[in-house]
């Protein structure tokens, strides 16, 4: 009894760990994934009326006396339970989806973002109509109500973009630019994932999603418009002179970079290594010196060379940009 009583208890905190409102299809904030959750709540239903039918059938069967079917009759209830029914429900759900599998329309006039997965983190470039874009990183900003264009590339191996909250999954492949138009109705923060195996930190690949109202949202791409300004903190020195501008830009301080996630506004994202760590300082100065140790696989270079007193300075220069 105990064996089993553990075991069930095993089964349900699993299941009730995948139970969450940040990232899951069944936690819809977009009309997609509405969309996605309704036609599994439908196709659930289907699946369980089959197999209750299914079921019966077994139990009529093994209870029914023997030579109460003959060959003619049971050829009958095969060719209708086996072949005709199956193929009236399944075509009939197809009919019932194909509306949904529609792509949503995008216009000219609606916000385009440039999203590129790398090992293993994500470039974010928003490209608002009749505006210069927007560079950013590991972190993605939408506007409910709207519509939003996202550009979809790999820059290195094959990554697959998925916001379970707020469309269905789409694959981001090299040289190759695939388009997923959404619209979310909610405000919030979710969470994004890499679906696709793209190299030994691929579950280390994660993105926050904000939802926001119009005006909140318009407010916030002005802000992250401007350029940071130039600086004469120790940390700003450090960057520099550790050759940081190489990968990472700076707009207002340094040239753009097509390496690294761009810096402009690092201090004002959530989190750390694309979702993976808060935004401490003790942790983004722990990922300057040694970020294999958090992403096995980066491509980052370490820098074991710094001081645990020139990392804090670096750590907090960098938390300054927002």
């Amino acid at each position: 009894m105990r064996g089993k009583s553990s075991a069930t208890l095993i089964v349900t905190a699993n299941v009730l760990a995948g139970c969450n409102t940040h990232q899951s299809t069944l936690a819809p904030f977009g009309v997609d994934a509405a969309d996605i959750r309704h036609l599994f709540i439908i196709m659930l239903v289907g699946a369980v009326v089959i197999a209750g039918g299914v079921a019966l059938l077994m139990r009529h069967a093994v209870r029914a006396p023997e030579g109460s079917i003959d060959h003619r009759k049971g050829m009958r209830i095969v060719l209708w339970l086996g072949g005709i029914i199956p193929t009236i429900v399944l075509l009939a759900l197809l009919a019932y989806s194909l509306p949904y599998m529609k792509p949503r329309p995008a216009s000219p006039a609606d916000l385009t973002i440039a999203v590129d997965g790398e090992q293993f983190w994500w470039r974010v470039a928003y490209a608002p109509p009749g505006r210069a874009p927007i560079l950013s990183a590991n972190e993605i900003r939408i506007p409910t109500g709207r519509t939003v264009a996202f550009r979809l590339s790999g820059g290195d191996v094959v990554h697959s973009f998925w916001i379970p909250g707020l469309a269905g999954k789409m694959d981001m492949i090299p040289g190759r630019i695939n388009s997923l138009v959404v619209r979310a109705e909610k405000p919030g923060r979710y969470r994004g994932q890499c679906a696709e195996f793209c190299g030994l930190s691929h579950a280390l690949m994660a993105f926050d999603v904000i939802a926001m109202p119009p005006a909140a949202f318009d407010a916030w791409l002005a802000e992250q418009a401007r350029p940071a300004r130039p600086s004469d903190d120790p940390g700003a020195r450090l960057f520099a002179a550790n050759g940081c501008s190489g990968c990472h830009g700076i707009a207002g301080v340094t040239a753009p970079s097509r390496i690294g996630p761009d810096l402009t506004h690092f201090g004002s994202r959530r989190t750390l290594a694309a979702g993976i760590l808060p935004m401490t300082t003790a942790n983004v100065a722990k990922f300057i010196r040694h970020p294999e140790k958090t992403k096995p696989g980066v491509r980052m270079p370490s820098f074991p060379q710094l001081s645990d007193d020139e990392g804090v300075a670096l750590a907090r220069y960098l938390q300054g940009l927002k």
